[in-house]
């Protein structure tokens, strides 16, 4: 029997996948699984029992992953499930940043009592009128999961869209339109597009990567759209490049004292992937990764450890290690298997950055002895009896 908790309220949904093996626990330190959203994790303290957090999202900047890592913890997040409600706002965002539609709502309800507010409107349009994004240059940075979906939309919009992403996986290839020009440098994006968004996460690398240099290198009047994190963008160079007229609009999924309010930014208050869809999609993957884990030991979309699939195990015994990535960790490890006097049937052994992850299907069942032993080996940072 496993326990979970959840941090934040999860679609029922999602955790209607739970059979009769898991329950639901209100103590966060008796759970083997913790299923997120939002709640920030970087304080809190947490149980020896805990194997596994699923983020029922994407972006996980809300959990200590290094700190997770070393005590063999495997976070998930749910890359995609929510890709077709941030693409869908992305796309609004175009046409609100387009055309003045906001200006123009507030302008008719501030008009509400005239009685001639239809011939007065006729009037008053032309400052809301705005323009098309048909013919337009939209360029997408980070060609994962949303970025393709936004990519592929715009293409169907008629636009001639530009992508940039060094890291293309073969599986988001496989979903972009052959039409969307591939291109090598951050520059041909900002030189030639009309309309910029942006769709990579937030590291070291990425914070402030939207600054000063990189506008003054765009078109003037360009449209830039934030529906990743807004520490991507240095909004204080923003708003001087809005005053400037470098920037027509910038439109952000994240509302914060910087923008809110402020002439040429649209701000809208993180409604990215809250939809009832999106919410349902993470929560049924957050629920199969964290199945799969504490049932199988496989490892699905963790951002902290790699992917690893062993598929369900017919054999004795299974064991899973943490560990770092330095050498000769897989030679103690068959070395002490073979003292034993167990065979090793299967093994793989996965690394991401400094985490590596090894998982042993063996022909004898595990005793706490060799648990034990494979825990005292340098380097290890857990050792998870799977079967």
């Amino acid at each position: 029997m496993f326990q979970y908790h959840c941090l934040n309220p999860i679609a029922q949904v999602g955790l209607e996948n739970f059979d009769a093996n898991y329950a639901q626990t209100d103590d966060v330190n008796a759970a083997e699984g913790i299923l997120v959203r939002s709640a920030v994790m970087h304080e809190m303290e947490f149980s020896d029992k805990l194997l596994c957090v699923a983020r029922a999202g994407a972006g996980v900047n809300n959990i200590p992953l290094d700190k997770l890592a070393e005590k063999g913890v495997v976070v998930f997040n749910t890359p995609g499930a929510n890709a077709n409600g941030v693409k869908e706002l992305v796309i609004a965002g175009m046409l609100l940043a387009s055309r003045d539609i906001v200006g123009g709502i507030e302008w008719v309800k501030e008009n509400k009592s005239d009685e001639n507010i239809g011939k007065t409107a006729e009037k008053a349009k032309k400052a809301f009128a705005g323009t098309e994004i048909e013919g337009k240059k939209l360029g997408v940075i980070g060609l994962g999961a949303i970025g393709v979906k936004v990519a592929n939309a715009a293409k169907s919009l008629g636009m001639t869209v530009y992508g940039y992403d060094p890291y293309l996986s073969v599986n988001a290839a496989w979903h972009l339109s052959r039409d969307i020009i591939h291109v090598k440098t951050l520059d041909e994006i900002y030189e030639n597009c009309d309309f910029i968004t942006i769709h990579v996460p937030a590291m070291d690398s990425t914070k402030g990567m939207i600054n000063k240099e990189a506008f003054d290198k765009m078109k003037d009047g360009v449209i830039l759209l934030n529906f990743a994190r807004d520490v991507l963008v240095n909004e204080a160079d923003c708003l001087e490049a809005i005053k400037s007229g470098k920037v027509r609009k910038y439109v952000s999924d994240f509302a914060n004292a910087t923008t809110a309010g402020q002439d040429g930014c649209i701000v809208i208050p993180h409604l990215g992937a809250s939809t009832e869809e999106s919410e349902d999609n993470c929560a049924k993957m957050a629920v199969k990764e964290m199945k799969d884990y504490l049932e199988n030991g496989n490892i699905q979309n963790s951002v902290n450890y790699p992917n690893c699939d062993m598929g369900i195990c017919s054999k004795a015994g299974r064991v899973a290690i943490f560990h770092k990535n330095i050498a000769n960790m897989i030679t103690k490890y068959t070395a002490l298997f073979g003292e034993k006097g167990i065979n090793i049937s299967d093994m793989t052994n996965k690394s991401k950055g400094d985490f590596a992850y090894t998982m042993l299907d063996v022909e004898a069942p595990l005793t706490d002895e060799i648990i034990a032993e494979l825990n005292a080996i340098e380097g290890v940072y857990r050792v998870r009896k799977v079967k």
